[in-house]
């Protein structure tokens, strides 16, 4: 009988989509793999889940099945979420058993800071799967281990910066939001080091990163009390070194097919990060200024003037506004020539994998650190700069769209140059990983 794992994550589209990918691969591989999350995450999935002899989903019921507003509820969702997700594990480990099929191992991501000690009760062996670069975690493990006074003196000298095994030179700016108090979700942190708590009563734990060694080798070596192993890009393997497509978002394609190649800019800003009526317009008045074709992505439960957006948009005959798209097809496509970006890592992982260099715009959580290795470190791509109150002006933008899709100089030296593929093709910042 094959190994049978069970894979849990939290149920944000950020963490779903990583910790799918992943099941699907495991369970491509010949294991018998459930994909265990909410209801709610469930009807979040892109595309519909059918089960399989490998591959098999099982929702459990936390109260919240029409989804949550993570802002006003956040806390109280978290609690509420932690209280029943343990007693779902424990009954569908033990149903499993019954069957005949018994749970051989329990891999489970971010915010579950419970599942190492339910799989432990349960007497079976765990694996963390960490969703986010290991350049983070490898902060996080600092932070939690003695060097909290050291990062969080950066809330009192922004300019000033500090430096840990593996990582380049960090300031404030480049550090992930949730380790200051200015951070609105202090819950999260709470929550993360729960989860390295639980590491540490492992001794040695095995760490699985979505990431790959030619993108963060140092920093998947800087924990010696951890061993960590990428796993990554968990994007949709047809994308990985090939050009097929696996999903079909009709109009988006068919507007992108009459586009000249590497001439689109794609703007998206990922799931939850919200943007004011101020920024909005600012980022239309860039994208317009700049005089080149856009794909932007405007979700309109999470920012203000998307009805404008869509009517100067419309009227200039310059882009298409959509709620939503496929977006790693959409980056693959050969007339997208940028990524207008959060920096989220799931984003930055996609741009990577499909060679589009990315103007980045992060907001919080994990944004910022991947904006600087986008820019500073892996050179394949340029970081907005916010005015003084914390907005990027539609000059900016332009400017940066300019440096991204019209340069002609490469980061690095002749042998980075030489990595490159497509250099001229899809713009000079395009660099081979794969």
């Amino acid at each position: 009988m094959a190994p049978h794992f069970l894979v849990l994550t939290y149920p944000a589209q950020g963490h779903i989509n990583p910790a799918l990918h992943f099941a699907r691969r495991l369970a491509g591989t010949g294991h018998r793999v459930t994909f265990f999350s909410t209801v709610c995450a469930h009807r979040q999935m892109l595309e519909a889940p059918t089960p399989d002899d490998s591959l098999s989903y099982a929702p459990f019921s936390d109260g919240y099945d029409d989804g949550f507003d993570f802002d006003k509820e956040g806390p109280k969702y978290l609690a509420d979420f932690n209280r029943a997700g343990p007693v779902a594990v424990s009954d569908l480990v033990r149903s499993f058993s019954h069957e005949g099929r018994p749970v051989m191992c329990v891999i489970y991501t971010l915010l579950l800071p419970w599942a190492a000690d339910v799989a432990r009760d349960l007497g079976i062996p765990c694996c963390h799967l960490w969703i986010q670069p290991a350049a983070v975690f490898v902060i996080y493990h600092h932070y939690f281990h003695g060097s909290d006074a050291i990062i969080s003196s950066l809330n009192k000298d922004p300019f000033s910066s500090i430096e840990l095994p593996g990582l380049p030179p960090l300031t404030h700016r480049e550090l992930p939001s949730f380790i200051f108090p200015s951070d609105s979700y202090p819950f999260v942190l709470s929550s993360i080091k729960q989860l390295f708590q639980a590491l540490d009563r492992e001794g040695k734990p095995h760490v699985l990163v979505n990431t790959f060694d030619a993108l963060e080798e140092s920093a998947l070596t800087a924990v010696h009390s951890v061993q960590m192993a990428g796993v990554g890009p968990l994007i949709p393997s047809a994308f990985l070194g090939s050009k097929s497509r696996v999903e079909t978002s009709a109009d988006c394609i068919e507007w992108l097919e009459s586009k000249q190649k590497s001439s689109v800019v794609y703007v998206s800003f990922g799931t939850l990060s919200a943007l004011s009526k101020q920024q909005m317009e600012e980022i239309a008045n860039g994208l317009l200024e700049s005089g080149r074709m856009f794909l932007w992505v405007v979700r309109e439960a999470q920012n203000e003037g998307g009805e404008e957006i869509r009517a100067r948009t419309s009227a200039s005959k310059r882009g298409l506004v959509v709620s939503w798209c496929s977006q790693v097809e959409v980056l693959s496509h050969p007339s997208v020539g940028c990524f207008v970006s959060h920096c989220g890592w799931n984003s930055t992982t996609e741009s990577l994998a499909v060679g589009v260099p990315m103007v980045c715009f992060p907001q919080w959580s994990d944004q910022q650190i991947n904006a600087k290795m986008v820019e500073e470190v892996w050179k394949t791509g340029v970081r907005l700069v916010v005015d003084e109150d914390g907005v990027v002006k539609g000059g900016e933008l332009k400017r940066c769209l300019e440096e991204v899709m019209e340069g002609e100089s490469w980061g690095g030296g002749e042998e980075e140059r030489g990595q490159m593929e497509g250099y001229g093709e899809r713009g000079c910042w395009r660099r081979r990983f794969f």
